[in-house]
């Protein structure tokens, strides 16, 4: 069993066709692959069972959540160096879980299965770590379906989730300047984002503003207090309304803030002046986005405006064979949905919208989630006290692959303003591009 290091390099190469840009060491202490590189370490040989039995992404995380799989090194540069071997992303050149099956199944690799065999050890799958979604109830986005799924990513405890993202608990893409504007911290990043909202929502003192999905209160707190609204919250995890309304409350605004645990589709008395959607739309999927738009449509008064800031993805030649990564199904965000920006713009459009302006910012959200990672990567030994340690790989796993994401353009992330046009045509929005007022 000597050099197991080497043996797995030699067998991964002849596995991927490629030759393994990081180095490897093994449970043996063995090491093997291009010195100076990132190193891949393969902690128990029950790593292996786990890839063996799931090729791909999800064998691969499952390790990594476990702690049988860890980097030593840059954690960026190792993923980044990995992502066209391994990663399962739509168009990408990497092999699939069933093309790593195929190759296996090459009558000239069964030898080389066979001694991933037996560097397994025992021919029995590891169970999954406790932090995978498994059981899922009912059809796909159903309001009890969705709650749940809300639930598994946001109901980890409110002190995790503040170790993350620090004092604005806003947990989506900052809005990053200079320090001559003023943008220093993630802090002040957060407040621009939503003070630019609110801009471009056009607030004045006196509206009825709908946050959709408003997380720890963090929006409507700022939209109340700078700009003279009324507002209402919307969430569907207990342990995030439990927290804005404790905000609320301090701040002496629970008389113009109403925080609900509810479903958009429940939301009935309307109408809005503005509508905000913040990192929201990502969960509601394709099937459901026709109605997510008409719904807001139809919350809003003639002339007012929704500011939709989403997440996209590229598109692909098959979109009917679109599937979201599975370590994000199982361990991120279950049942969540990304959609190109054009197919977004169109269903809005369609739901009766005239969509006023579009401005990406995915290299703001790149820089959001390096912080978030630093902020983490800090209170590392606090955040495992408070969820657990397979929790915490979790989460440093999918902010630093997603952070790549943003950067190498295969994610992005919008923000669209649209208004309900009065049949007389006259949008109520500035001549100007970007004069919000």
């Amino acid at each position: 069993m000597a050099d197991v290091a080497g043996r797995l390099t030699k067998l991964a190469e002849e596995v991927l066709g490629a030759r393994l840009p990081v180095r490897i060491r093994a449970w043996d202490r063995s090491e093997s692959g291009p010195p100076g590189a990132p190193t891949l370490v393969i902690r128990h040989r029950r790593a292996l069972r786990r890839m063996l039995f799931r090729p791909g992404e999800l064998g691969l995380a499952r390790a990594w959540v476990a702690g049988d799989l860890d980097i030593e090194g840059d954690l960026y540069a190792a993923l980044d160096l990995l992502a066209g071997l391994i990663w399962e992303r739509p168009g990408s050149p990497g092999p699939q879980r069933a093309a790593v099956l195929r190759a296996l199944a090459r009558p000239e690799m069964r030898a080389a299965a066979r001694q991933l065999l037996t560097l397994a050890g025992a021919p029995v799958p590891p169970a999954p770590p406790a932090e995978e979604v498994r059981r899922r109830r009912g059809p796909l986005h159903t309001l009890r379906r969705d709650k749940e799924a809300i639930s598994h990513h946001y109901d980890v405890g409110n002190d995790f989730y503040a170790l993350v993202l620090g004092p604005s608990m806003v947990y989506s893409c900052a809005y990053w300047g200079t320090a001559e504007q003023g943008v220093v911290t993630l802090e002040d990043a957060q407040r621009g984002k939503l003070d630019l909202i609110c801009r471009k929502l056009g607030l004045q003192e006196g509206m009825r503003l709908l946050d959709v999905g408003c997380g720890w209160g963090s929006m409507v707190l700022h939209a109340v207090r700078e700009y003279g609204v009324r507002a209402v919250g919307i969430t569907l995890s207990e342990e995030q309304a439990t927290f804005a309304r404790k905000r609320v409350a301090e701040a002496g605004l629970a008389d113009r803030i109403e925080i609900r645990v509810q479903d958009y589709r429940e939301v009935h008395d309307e109408p809005f002046d503005a509508i905000s959607s913040i990192g929201m739309a990502e969960h509601v999927g394709r099937t459901q986005y026709a109605e997510y738009a008409g719904a807001l449509y139809s919350l809003l008064k003639p002339g007012g405006r929704l500011l939709n800031h989403q997440i996209a993805r590229r598109p692909v030649a098959d979109e009917e064979a679109y599937h979201v990564d599975e370590f994000i199904d199982r361990y991120v965000f279950p049942d969540g949905e990304l959609a190109p920006l054009g197919r977004t713009v169109g269903q809005l459009e369609e739901a009766g919208f005239e969509v006023r302006d579009v401005e990406a910012i995915r290299e703001h959200y790149a820089r959001t989630l390096r912080q978030w990672v630093a902020n983490l990567e800090e209170h590392w030994d606090r955040a495992v006290r408070l969820t657990s340690v397979g929790r915490a790989r979790v989460w440093r796993l999918y902010m630093a692959a997603c952070a790549l994401s943003f950067e190498r353009n295969r994610l992005g992330v919008n923000q669209v303003l649209a208004v309900r046009t009065p049949e007389g045509g006259s949008s109520g929005v500035p001549l100007r591009a970007r004069d919000w007022r």
